[in-house]
């Protein structure tokens, strides 16, 4: 006897999502973002343009677009960044069509960027846009992970907790507050979040269709 066949797989068109991390120097969002494209197939990073010379490694239009910077003067004075901002001497900015060029093949994107970068996103492009603010357990911890790192001399480290205290005072003007302690759990909060924001009505684009499709006698 034949089994009876499985009805096909049920498919409602939605439209990408923008998922923002912000956090002070060694909070983790760096690492809570790499799990997090482990984890979600259709989850890509924002690639952002630059006008800083290469590093060793890097891939020209896979690590960063690096431009000129009266090219990227054009590029901010054309509107055709999402977020910019000047950085330790360098300029950063988020292109936008690639952007809304993936939210429209229901892929999405993945920004680590800071609190001013994200009130760009949200004057921009706000329906699409979804924040998280990743706070650390405590001050303390914050400094001993800095140190733990390896990566910064005493004096980029102090420079770093002097900021920490005023990035961490914008954390209202966020979605969703993470207090990373224990970094399996954070990951796991932050992709119930994205899973949750995926299915939100106003970005199921193809609902409408299907339940008039359903609703037929």
């Amino acid at each position: 006897m034949n089994k009876p066949s499985k009805p096909p797989r049920l498919e409602i068109r939605r439209r990408g999502l923008m998922l923002v991390l912000s956090s002070p120097s060694g909070a983790g969002k760096s690492t809570i973002s790499r799990r997090l494209l482990e984890r979600h197939r259709r989850l890509i990073i924002s690639t952002s343009a630059t006008t800083r010379p290469a590093r060793p490694g890097e891939v020209p239009g896979k690590d960063y677009i690096f431009v000129e910077p009266d090219e990227f003067d054009q590029m901010v004075a054309d509107g055709q960044f999402l977020e910019h901002a000047h950085v330790f001497g360098n300029l950063y900015g988020t292109p936008r069509e690639p952007v809304l060029e993936a939210l429209d093949n229901e892929l999405d994107v993945l920004f680590d960027v800071d609190w001013q970068g994200t009130q760009q996103l949200k004057q921009n492009a706000r329906a699409d846009v979804v924040t998280v603010f990743v706070l650390p357990p405590s001050f303390a911890e914050l400094e001993r992970r800095l140190q733990g790192r390896g990566q910064d001399s005493e004096g980029v480290i102090r420079l770093r907790m002097a900021r920490a205290a005023d990035e961490m005072s914008h954390w209202p003007e966020y979605d969703y507050i993470i207090v990373n302690q224990d970094l399996d759990e954070s990951v796991n909060r932050v992709s119930a979040i994205l899973v949750a924001e995926r299915l939100r009505r106003e970005r199921l684009i193809g609902l409408p269709k299907f339940v008039a499709k359903i609703s037929q006698p």
